[in-house]
């Protein structure tokens, strides 16, 4: 008798519609929306423009509207989709089951979207909108959302517009009458079927509650689409050594072109492009990081090396699309065409004035050269050489920009003159670094007069260790050399009167002070190594591998620790600053080593031009790298042919 009350009321109760729990289904061919269940209504519109905001920043968001997900897990459901479908790295599907209301937002593993991103956007933009049956404010915040996350904004909560609550359903809203008649009666034979179930299971313990429904899943990046074959992990780490260097030739390239834009546009318009590469500096910092904690430790275990990986990637990936999303607007801002006789004079101010600054840096350099050995000279001795070839090739690019203009080309000019620009910053780095290399000499040189008498009073204490004393006498030894290193030397006293402070228990005022005095040096010493090796990497870009980078970057970061933004000087400064100096000469010694190695192609027939491919000012097809990440950098070159 049960069962036939049960299918009396079966019959009684509304027909379902005919949306049905679908198995992973087919994307429309036509749009990026799937929407099974009728979801969208009128709003459809809306729902498509917000994804075409986000496709122009070269992410494909795709939504797919079911009403169930077929008694799969949600993110088993949408990865299956996504592969069924061959959605690629820079593709993203958000799948929304309407009944249980349940969504599952699939990535792959190079999306570069990491983990808490896509954890931000589920919780702040998409699940509200779902627990009010907005569907297309789920669609339309997720869109918008991740337009933020590329940005390095915030993720803002949809406007949300309540919508219907089953859209896969009956059709039927509660307020109907046709609903209502039919579930009555339905509801009172089921509650005479459950009266006479009760009676045969009372005294039986009561079955534990259901678990409440889901209103929000999401799948992480790197559990995303595991039907794929994983990538082995000699060929990922070959990508992620791979992604470290376009990422920071990128960011350098677009670091380089923001002086001349604002000298042509002014703070407040070129505001938006210093913090997309202020971004993209933090996400290859973070990538930077991980590689050197691979490389400091090398881990056994495969799938924590694969996690960290993955990782940097998705980082380099973060940091090429924050710039890449930029790129049409910094074009349109400079508009190097239309400007290009302007953008030309300017360009040729500036070469006019490398010139003297060059001459001014090749003195400094040889006015320490009589007391400073051949060692302490060999960083910055071929910069002004170097300076001049990158000035020669400016103005060969100057003069180029003219014949196109002359021709009526502004198009041709204006890639002469952005090939101009990017040889003109690197002249006056290198300048710039040779002067200030001359200036550190000379500054360590007059230093050592303090260190020594810091050292020698350390020596004076009677529990000093015999240890520090014989680095001490080292010392004055090499500082007695007619031609010395001074920051060498330097360094070796400090080292000595470190040694001796630290022979012996306790403190005393005068042992603090000699102490912050050694840090303040060390930190002095630490910025000059570390702004040198970034100069050498800068400006040789085009040959330097990724472990001098990751180096760099390592030594960067523990010069920020030494030296805070407050000025202060922390317990440890002395610590890092050696720390950071130490990084740094290593990063110089590796980047020299792939420069040493480092051959142009052939046809690079002259000493400028092959300066210029050196520098990574201009690209493979000899035509220049602008601001911009992996996808765009080289858009003059794409445009010229």
């Amino acid at each position: 008798m049960l069962g036939a009350l049960f299918s009396l009321c079966a019959l009684l109760l509304p027909a379902p519609s005919a949306a049905h729990a679908e198995t992973p289904l087919d994307l429309d061919a036509g749009g990026r929306v799937t929407d099974t269940v009728g979801a969208l209504g009128r709003r459809r519109s809306q729902v498509e423009a917000a994804l075409a905001r986000l496709a122009a920043q070269h992410v494909q968001l795709y939504v797919t509207y079911v009403r169930d997900f077929s008694g799969r897990a949600a993110h088993d459901w949408a990865d299956a989709t996504a592969d069924r479908n061959g959605l690629g790295p820079h593709d993203v599907l958000l799948a929304i089951a309407t009944y249980p209301r349940q969504f599952a937002v699939s990535t792959a593993q190079d999306s570069g979207f990491r983990a808490e991103q896509l954890a931000q956007v589920a919780s702040v933009a998409i699940a509200p909108a779902l627990k009010e049956h907005d569907w297309a404010g789920a669609a339309i915040g997720a869109a918008d959302g991740y337009r933020s996350v590329l940005a390095g904004q915030p993720v803002r909560a949809p406007v949300i517009v309540p919508g219907r609550s089953d859209p896969g359903g009956s059709g039927l809203l509660p307020g109907d009458r046709r609903f209502w008649i039919p579930v009555a009666c339905g509801t009172l034979l089921l509650l005479a079927g459950l009266y006479l179930r009760g009676r045969r299971a009372r005294g039986r313990p009561a079955p534990p509650p259901p678990d409440p429904p889901l209103v929000a899943t999401t799948t992480p990046p790197g559990l995303a689409r595991l039907a794929q074959p994983l990538t082995p992990l000699p060929e990922l780490d070959a990508e992620a050594a791979a992604g470290l260097v376009a990422t920071d030739d990128a960011v350098r390239t677009s670091a380089e072109e923001l002086p001349f834009a604002l000298a042509q546009l002014g703070e407040e318009a070129v505001r938006p492009f210093a913090e997309a590469v202020a971004y993209a500096r933090e996400e290859l910092a973070d990538a930077f990081r991980l590689r050197q904690r691979l490389d400091d430790a090398p881990v056994r275990d495969d799938d924590f090396r694969r996690h960290a990986l993955d990782e940097i990637c998705s980082r380099c990936t973060s940091a090429n699309r924050r710039l890449d999303a930029e790129a049409a607007a910094f074009d349109r801002l400079r508009d190097l065409a239309a400007h290009a006789a302007l953008v030309l004079d300017r360009a040729e101010a500036v070469a006019r004035s490398l010139a003297p600054r060059i001459d001014t840096a090749e003195t400094a350099l040889a006015s320490v050269a009589g007391r400073c050995a051949p060692v302490a000279l060999a960083p910055a001795e071929g910069y002004p050489a170097e300076a001049r070839d990158r000035l020669a090739f400016a103005e060969a690019a100057l003069a180029e920009a003219h014949a196109a203009l002359a021709a009526d080309e502004p198009k041709r000019a204006a890639v002469s003159v952005r090939a101009a620009e990017g040889a003109l910053s690197q002249a006056r780095t290198l300048a710039t670094a040779a002067l200030r290399h001359a200036y550190e000499l000379d500054g360590a040189a007059r230093r050592m007069a303090s260190a020594l008498v810091d050292a020698e009073a350390a020596a004076a204490v009677p529990a000093a260790s015999g240890r520090g004393a014989e680095l001490l006498a080292a010392a004055r030894r090499e500082a007695a050399c007619e031609r010395i290193d001074p920051r060498a030397v330097l360094r070796r006293i400090d080292e000595a009167a470190a040694a001796l402070d630290a022979s012996y228990p306790g403190t005393d005022p005068e042992r603090a002070a000699r102490a912050r005095a050694r840090a303040g040096r060390a930190v002095l010493a630490a910025r000059g190594e570390v702004a040198g090796a970034r100069d050498f990497i800068t400006t040789h870009r085009g040959a330097v591998g990724g472990r001098a980078r990751t180096r760099l970057a390592a030594a960067e970061r523990h010069l920020a620790l030494a030296r805070p933004p407050d000025g202060s000087l922390p317990p440890r400064a002395e610590a890092d600053a050696e720390r950071a100096a130490s990084l740094a000469r290593a990063a110089r010694k590796l980047a020299e080593r792939d420069v040493g190695v480092y051959e142009g192609p052939a046809d690079a027939p002259t000493r400028p031009l092959g300066g210029a491919l050196l520098g990574g000012i201009v690209l493979a097809g000899l035509l220049p790298a602008t601001f911009g990440g992996g996808a765009t950098r080289g858009r003059l070159a794409a445009r010229e042919d």
